[in-house]
């Protein structure tokens, strides 16, 4: 399962909104990359895969790929504001390490496919 909290799911609804096209849903994902080796990614989507994992959260939907899945499962993603802003966390059960900026990570079984941190 994808957790998405209660005020991520009023941000993303917000975000959804002013997309203003039906039927779309936030996908999640990693690929290979980043300081640790894999990067999150998230995005609009309203086409579904074959394995797609899905889940709802407070109203919003949410879809995985079958080969993500594994690396996110049980993750949390919540939103914070700040006085630099806000953005979107991930809480990972499955990251063993992580990169400075959070959005890269490295599983106890895959290390993915780290590239060289930007200072």
């Amino acid at each position: 399962m994808i957790t998405l909290t209660e005020r991520a799911s009023l941000k993303v609804k917000e975000m959804l909104a002013a997309e203003n096209k039906p039927g779309l849903f936030l996908r999640v994902g990693v690929r290979p990359g980043g300081c640790s080796g894999f990067t999150y990614g998230m995005g609009w989507d309203q086409e579904m895969k074959e394995g797609d994992e899905t889940f709802e959260q407070h109203g919003v939907k949410i879809v995985v790929d079958k080969d993500s899945y594994p690396y996110i499962k049980g993750t949390e993603i919540d939103f914070k504001e700040s006085m630099m802003g806000g953005g979107f966390s991930i809480e990972n059960p499955n990251a063993i390490a992580s990169c400075g900026c959070g959005s890269s990570f490295r599983t106890a079984l895959a290390e993915g496919k780290a590239e060289k941190c930007d200072d």
